[in-house]
């Protein structure tokens, strides 16, 4: 029997093979994502852990921050673009939850974002989400939300209206672009609480400023960000 076992199981490998969403290796755990090798050479930033890192440096006298991190420094051509471009545009919503997990570890672990009530996910424009049928911000949370035991809030900021894509923009354009575009409902379910606005990416931090803006006018509001990979310019 356990012959048996074993030829279905190589049966089965060659037609529908495990493969590491990384590398493309098959040497990895049948639960596991990643290889062993892939998953050391993550861009871990270690941000989580210290006060005044990079990320904070970016809002300093913008926007007042309880604390600010990413998880992984980006590179083009790196693992952690291949990732991510799995996330946002191949359906893979899997390595997003597990990268989120291991945000979520990191945050927890640092004791700098202690208390925090919810998680909001950055929106994007509905339009852009329904075409993409989901929100690659709010899958991160999810992966966050298990590990922190902290709810992802998707019901308080929408983005109301389209936004051109930042990337080729200067950093006034990109807050020009982005000014006025997110909208606060449901204001009474986070007044007085301590929330951590998360997003994929940050650069200038121009659409997390914005956001963070609006999400600061509810009465009692703290804010934290954090982001799952840093693009330093």
């Amino acid at each position: 029997m356990q012959i048996l076992k074993n030829i279905l199981a190589d049966v089965t490998h060659i037609f529908y093979p495990h493969l590491c969403n990384g590398c493309g290796s098959d040497i990895l755990g049948d639960d596991s994502l990643l290889c062993a090798r892939c998953i050391i050479n993550l861009p871990h930033t270690n941000f989580a852990e210290h006060a005044g890192n990079p990320i904070e440096k970016i809002f300093w006298g913008r926007i007042p921050l309880a604390a600010a991190c990413s998880e992984f420094y980006f590179a083009k051509e790196s693992l952690i673009q291949h990732l991510v471009h799995q996330l946002k545009y191949k359906s893979n919503q899997a390595i997003g939850v597990y990268l989120g997990e291991l945000m979520g570890k990191s945050i927890k672990d640092s004791n700098r974002f202690n208390n925090i009530d919810g998680l909001i996910p950055l929106p994007l424009y509905p339009e852009k989400q329904k075409k993409r049928g989901y929100n690659q911000a709010e899958v991160i949370c999810n992966g966050m939300s298990t590990v922190m035991q902290v709810p992802v809030l998707n019901d308080i900021l929408n983005r109301q209206r389209f936004t051109e894509t930042q990337t080729k923009k200067h950093r006034t354009e990109r807050w020009e672009n982005v000014a006025d575009s997110f909208v606060v409902k449901n204001e009474h379910l986070v007044k007085g609480k301590k929330l951590l606005l998360v997003d994929d990416v940050v650069t200038t931090g121009a659409t997390l400023e914005a956001s963070g803006h609006t999400l600061l006018k509810i009465e009692g509001v703290q804010l934290c960000i954090a982001t799952l990979t840093f693009a330093s310019k």
